[in-house]
């Protein structure tokens, strides 16, 4: 794969995926007791997930300008081309610093060719865009073709999202319009997506049964060929609930391709324990790269 790929480790993608496709991480960083750790290099998401749990309030931080600055200068000297596809620039710095670091390094190598995509996406709906760029970059196709597919891959991802408690992401700044929906009534469960890059309250649902039917009613409503696509299900360490809602899946679209994993540690210190997160196309693309 002649074409270099850059991602950030909140795509949530696991890193034996990286490892094996030789993609260029960059890693968000996260803080717990004055520690920094770099999400997926030296913390996983089990120890964010128990913090939690054990009442601190883990903090992130963008991936490092130092690193970018190292791995763009290779790149420039490799005078390959590179793609970096980048976490929602709505809910990390990291897109606009890249971007400015970018600009930095073409001054002194201007043969620098880097394109950085603001995907406006997170966790594993992220990660779906960035599997879909190494396909088509393993096929051979230009890196024209795959900014404009992971473009239209990424205002066609939608997310659904429900955790089991707003005040993590409120507490964060990641989600807007937050204010009706913390607090409440025992067991009333929110139901989220994106919009514009942002996460979105969309509903409230009392119950775990009536939350999970209403994911599958919204996919039913927003999906297209739900049958013919990869869904990603990623999870606040909660397994059998990732499980449950991928069986309903199957049982009412007849999906056979899923990607699930575990939410990464710098999406889960904002998102939390308990979380459940769902990612499909709204449509699907018309090109014969299917």
């Amino acid at each position: 794969m002649s074409l270099q790929l850059f991602v950030d480790s909140a795509s949530d993608l696991p890193m034996e995926y990286i490892r094996e496709n030789n993609l260029n991480l960059l890693p968000l960083r996260v803080h717990i007791d004055d520690q920094e750790y770099e999400d997926l290099v030296n913390i996983s998401s089990k120890k964010v997930f128990d913090a939690i749990r054990n009442g601190q309030h883990p903090k992130t931080s963008q991936a490092s300008p130092k690193q970018m600055e190292e791995l763009f200068t290779e790149l420039a000297i490799s005078n390959k081309q590179g793609l970096y596809i980048a976490f929602s620039s709505q809910l990390s710095g990291t897109y606009q610093t890249a971007v400015m670091v970018r600009d930095q390094v073409k001054e002194e190598y201007p043969s620098l060719d880097l394109v950085i995509l603001d995907s406006k996406c997170a966790s594993l709906g992220y990660g779906l865009v960035v599997q879909r760029a190494v396909e088509l970059a393993k096929e051979g196709i230009g890196r024209e073709s795959i900014v404009k597919d992971s473009e239209f891959h990424s205002q066609h991802m939608e997310h659904l999202f429900t955790v089991d408690d707003l005040d993590y992401l409120a507490r964060g700044g990641r989600v807007t319009k937050a204010s009706a929906f913390i607090g409440g009534l025992l067991n009333i469960k929110p139901l989220l997506h994106v919009e514009d890059g942002k996460l979105v309250p969309l509903e409230k649902l009392r119950g775990k049964k009536k939350l999970l039917k209403r994911i599958i009613e919204v996919m039913n409503e927003r999906g297209e060929q739900l049958d013919q696509q990869v869904i990603g299900i990623s999870h606040g360490d909660d397994e059998p609930l990732a499980n449950e809602i991928k069986q309903m899946i199957t049982a009412e679209f007849g999906t056979t391709e899923f990607s699930t994993n575990l939410i990464g540690s710098s999406v889960g210190a904002h998102a939390g324990p308990g979380t459940l997160a769902i990612f499909f196309l709204n449509k699907r693309p018309d090109s014969t790269h299917q």
